[in-house]
């Protein structure tokens, strides 16, 4: 199998360098591909990457159906295979592409739960403002829903990146791509409160004395941290949705839809380079539909 560790190293300088994918992202194009490589050994398929047939690839997608993988996760995996095989193709390493002709399993798009106003209103009452983390909060989780954040992006935000009297965050996301995002005054006020009563009074460490958001010990948060202070305030309003630092996300694009901007503009927010990914996100109910219908369409009454 050594051949298919050179072609797969060669596939992951491409994803990093080329695509600009993150850490996180080549490392899941990687995992597809051990998969596929750990069935060729306990198969005793000894065959290279620039050899593999269709026929090979379809039993490797049975076989991993067979162990109960989802609809979801198999079309993930293939898409994965396919960008490989792309990838060989446009190297000249092989000539055809095998993953051609096998189909992705049809399913129906997971749609993440949305906040409505008043439950993240909810949710920002229900912190501890008695606390300095609890400040601190408050101005995460306004940053979050009104500036429709990832995770990710929340917990590297850095004081060099507000541009406050211009109305606008700079935001570094997927693949280091930066973008403009604006904010208003209503976050603005929170974040420079936090900053000038809070953060001011904080011992700093050695390499965070640009962080925006630290915690006790003067470090940036982490992830995981962000997700359990999100769960104990849903827990403590005792909502009955699973919710993450996603749903904040989410619920923006939404209620932006909702109140009339358009797709576009939503999508350069966000930081999506394809306006299909918008799509996904930010889903419409029925309900709102008919009330877009019986505004605007001439055949309304």
């Amino acid at each position: 199998m050594k051949s298919w560790v050179k072609y797969i190293n060669d596939y992951k300088s491409y994803l990093k360098i080329e695509r600009g994918l993150s850490h996180n992202s080549v490392t899941n194009y990687a995992f597809d591909m051990q998969k596929l490589t750990d069935y060729l050994n306990d198969n005793a398929i000894s065959v290279s990457p620039a050899e593999i047939t269709e026929d090979t690839l379809q039993q490797f997608i049975y076989h991993v159906s067979s162990e109960g993988l989802s609809a979801r996760s198999r079309a993930r995996l293939i898409s994965g295979l396919k960008s490989f095989f792309n990838f060989l193709v446009f190297e000249d390493y092989r000539k055809d592409m095998p993953m051609e002709l096998i189909e992705v399993p049809k399913m129906g798009r997971k749609l993440p739960d949305t906040l409505s106003t008043a439950e993240i209103d909810s949710l920002i009452a229900a912190i501890d403002l008695s606390t300095a983390e609890g400040e601190r909060n408050r101005a995460m989780l306004e940053t979050l829903y009104s500036c429709g954040l990832r995770v990710s992006e929340l917990v590297t935000l850095k004081l060099s990146d507000l541009f406050f009297e211009e109305g606008f965050i700079k935001i570094t996301g997927k693949g280091n791509k930066q973008r403009f995002v604006p904010i208003g005054s209503f976050t603005q006020k929170y974040i420079e409160l936090y900053t000038s009563t809070i953060r001011a009074h904080v011992n700093i460490a050695k390499g965070h004395e640009d962080t925006l958001f630290l915690n006790r010990r003067g470090s940036g948060l982490t992830r995981a941290m962000i997700f359990t202070i999100i769960r104990q305030l849903a827990n403590k309003i005792d909502l009955q949705k699973t919710i993450s630092p996603h749903t904040f996300r989410h619920s923006f694009a939404t209620h932006l839809l909702e109140n009339g901007a358009d797709l576009r503009s939503i999508q350069l927010m966000l930081g999506h380079e394809s306006i299909t990914t918008t799509e996904i996100y930010v889903h419409l109910d029925r309900k709102f539909l008919n009330i877009v219908l019986n505004s605007y369409h001439p055949r309304k009454n």
